[in-house]
């Protein structure tokens, strides 16, 4: 078994950003600036925000924080958006998600202008990436793809399933692995919650991606040997030996599958670095795409 290292390809993937944008400033052109919004005091999208802050300083961006408060309208939180829309100097901006209850996410993801819209949530840009049309790549999945090109995995052909239907990970996965080029042109199956006897499809899977939420689900009776398996899955469970009384488990019970995989996705270390790192990228695009 071989791990695609996120940490590491992440750490390649921000300096290969870094000499781009040195050189850029070389050149007498405008430094790539990346915004967010963050509402709210919630703790790990304030931890996110400030991961994100500090990479877009690895690389060079400029980078812009909007806090508001938990309390914000609707209306004045779209009001926000609006300035960025329209502010020529930020050329990506992401609002962080989860926000309160009585903000309807919908109405503020397509409040977003799409030619700035880094996260790829927009409809705009999810219909593009359907039609494999030019769109900016929801980051995470983008990052699927990067891991599986770059460590060569071979894709043509293969039969890949993908558990979990959430439009962040799991539909844009099935559509991107789907499609005629590489990594892809795979036969895909999508799983998730409501589907029954998920080890008869995970059986026959050469490559399987799970970003189910539900540590430990995918057990080694459940695949077959040599499959390569992406762990999105991040959920924190009670640990009372670890120094913050928690763990960081994935959707994966490594030690079970270890065995029979040919690579796999670290957790922590496998992901989630790279979903960084695409924002990064994606904001790049944006650059070059509204220069």
């Amino acid at each position: 078994m071989q791990f695609l290292d996120g940490l590491k390809l992440s750490k390649e993937i921000k300096e290969e950003i870094k000499q781009e944008v040195d050189l850029l400033i070389e050149q007498g052109k405008k430094t790539p600036h990346l915004a967010a919004i963050l509402v709210g005091q919630n703790g790990a999208s304030q931890t996110y925000v400030s991961s994100k802050i500090k990479d877009c300083e690895q690389v060079g961006f400029q980078s812009t924080l909007v806090e508001l408060d938990e309390t914000i309208s609707q209306k004045e939180l779209i009001a926000e958006i609006q300035k960025l829309n329209e502010n020529d100097e930020i050329d990506g901006f992401i609002v962080q998600l989860p926000l309160p209850k009585h903000i309807d996410q919908e109405e503020v993801i397509n409040a977003i202008d799409p030619k700035k819209d880094v996260d790829g949530f927009h409809p705009a840009n999810f219909g593009k990436m359907a039609l494999d049309m030019e769109a900016f790549i929801p980051a995470t999945p983008f990052g699927i793809l990067q891991l599986l090109s770059r460590y060569q995995i071979p894709t043509k052909g293969k039969h890949v399933v993908v558990i979990g239907r959430s439009r962040i990970v799991g539909k844009p996965m099935s559509i991107l692995m789907g499609r005629k080029d590489y990594p892809g042109d795979c036969t895909v199956t999508l799983v998730h919650s409501s589907s029954e006897n998920i080890e008869n499809f995970t059986k026959q899977a050469d490559i399987v991606i799970t970003a189910l939420g539900v540590p430990n689900f995918l057990k080694g009776e459940m695949i077959k040997d040599e499959v390569v398996i992406v762990d999105v899955g991040i959920t924190r469970v009670e640990d009372a030996t670890a120094t913050k009384g928690y763990r960081i488990a994935g959707d994966v019970d490594f030690d079970s599958v270890r065995d029979k995989a040919s690579w796999i996705t670290p957790v922590p270390g496998g992901v989630g670095p790279m979903t960084r790192a695409m924002l990064l990228q994606n904001t790049l695009l944006a650059y070059k795409r509204n220069s």
